[in-house]
């Protein structure tokens, strides 16, 4: 999970205030402490943190329990909005508005800058908008096969000239062309430093494309240190958002997250993770909602409709609730989980889910399985797929030796279909599948019947 320690450190917190008989000042100042040790253990500035609890005590303190909730409800509550006022309140969406809506992506060395920009465009490409990647880093020596493969890999078409030195001249070249895509982003050079030539360059660039975003690029592992980064780069291009990357994978996280806010750049994206689709739209409701074990709904819709169209998710939901459904849907179901991302990051987004401490090891014992599962089906008859029952121990025996499998991984497999069979019978017309479809707006989403 991004920002792991301090997402713990705050449900434990939450979990005290469950757990207490009553909510009374002693139980409040203990609260505070534990949220203040928990962010400075992020490593977020220490007058911050003072502000922020000092709402948080006089908030919980002063204000009137709302009808509806209980006092322990209501301190949540407090704890949820002025984590979210924290880190933003709000997101700051690109919209693409106007064709091209040019995005100039600009940092330092080292902050995986070309990689956003791969990540960026399969964000925006999964939306449905035409990309152009356009390569204007001149400096780094595998700048531009590192771009032209990332736009492979994503889909989009990529522009650059890999002898050119000058960046300008570059993005002249190819303007004519740019007109035809909704969405251009344009990956600029880096230094180790913000020093003058960096500066005059990025002047250049940056009247050259006129870009309607400007987005500054850093790693979560520089934490405080964001804030005057994005200070400066804010005086030379007037930068409209940043980018966090790394987020995943460091304490620092939270320094960074908050030094964007000090410096008035609002964070519009976080990566969290080293694949093209580790990246997502920074919403702080949903970030801290996360964080503190309440889940994220939502964004698991989202991903959901991103790996399978809604058409097709509402015919294999009706098949699912229906029992009808086969090892293809099954397989269907998969893939669909599997384009939504690992086991872990999903259930993070299921209220409760991101509670239960489940071994990393298991989990990968689970990705390792569905992995395996694939492979069976890849080595199955159409028949076999289609009707599981005629699968006897022959069967068994063609389709492991085929996938290279054991034969207990097959009769697991089979163990799998028959329990989620039961399982839409079960849910069948009854209180359960009420409460779940509603839940998810009416619709199964993909990957229920796992």
């Amino acid at each position: 999970m991004v920002l792991d320690k301090l997402g713990e450190s705050l449900k434990n917190t939450l979990g005290k205030i469950a757990k207490s008989l009553f909510v009374d000042e002693k139980l409040i100042n203990e609260l505070i402490k534990d949220i203040q040790k928990a962010l400075l253990g992020s490593d977020i500035n220490v007058k911050l943190v003072f502000d922020l609890s000092t709402k948080i005590k006089q908030k919980a303190l002063k204000e009137e329990v709302p009808k509806g909730m209980d006092k322990k409800g209501h301190l949540v509550n407090i704890v949820y909005e002025e984590l979210t006022n924290f880190l933003g309140k709000e997101p700051h969406e690109i919209k693409i508005t106007k064709k091209p809506t040019k995005i100039m992506l600009v940092g330092l060395f080292g902050n995986g800058k070309t990689t956003t920009a791969g990540k960026l465009a399969k964000f925006y490409k999964k939306r449905g908008y035409k990309i152009a990647l356009i390569q204007t880093d001149t400096w780094r020596p595998a700048a531009y096969e590192q771009l032209e493969q990332l736009s492979l890999q994503v889909g989009c078409d990529f522009f650059g000239i890999k002898s050119e030195k000058d960046p300008v001249k570059i993005y002249k070249k190819f303007e004519d062309k740019l007109k035809n895509y909704d969405l251009v982003i344009v990956d600029t050079a880096g230094r180790d430093a913000l020093n003058d030539e960096l500066v005059d360059e990025l002047n250049k660039i940056n009247q050259a494309v006129q870009a309607d975003e400007r987005l500054l690029v850093i790693s979560a592992d520089i934490g405080q240190a964001a804030q005057v980064q994005a200070e400066k780069f804010h005086q030379t291009v007037k930068v409209t958002g940043v980018i966090i990357t790394r987020l995943d994978g460091t304490a620092k996280g939270g320094g960074a997250l908050t030094a964007c806010s000090i410096a008035g750049a609002p964070v519009t994206f976080i990566g969290v993770g080293e694949k093209t689709e580790d990246f997502e739209l920074f919403n702080p409701q949903r970030f801290v909602s996360r964080m503190l074990g309440m889940g994220d709904i939502e964004s698991l819709l989202e991903k959901a409709k991103e790996a399978m169209p809604q058409d097709k998710a509402e015919d294999l939901g009706e098949r699912f609730l229906k029992g009808e459904f086969t090892l293809i849907d099954l397989y269907e179901q998969m893939s669909a989980m599997k384009k939504m991302g690992s086991i872990r990051k999903l259930m993070e987004m299921i209220p409760g889910f991101s509670s239960i401490k489940m071994p990393k090891e298991a989990l990968e014992v689970q990705e390792e399985k569905l992995k395996k599962w694939r492979f069976l089906m890849d080595s199955m008859t159409k028949e076999e797929l289609e009707n599981p029952e005629v699968i006897e121990k022959s069967r068994m025996e063609r389709i492991a030796k085929g996938s290279g499998c054991s034969i207990q991984d097959v009769r697991e497999l089979i163990k799998q279909y028959t329990m989620s069979k039961k399982m839409s019978k079960m849910l069948k017309g009854g209180k359960n599948l009420d409460k779940m479809m509603k839940q998810f707006g009416g619709k199964m989403p993909p990957g229920m019947g796992m």
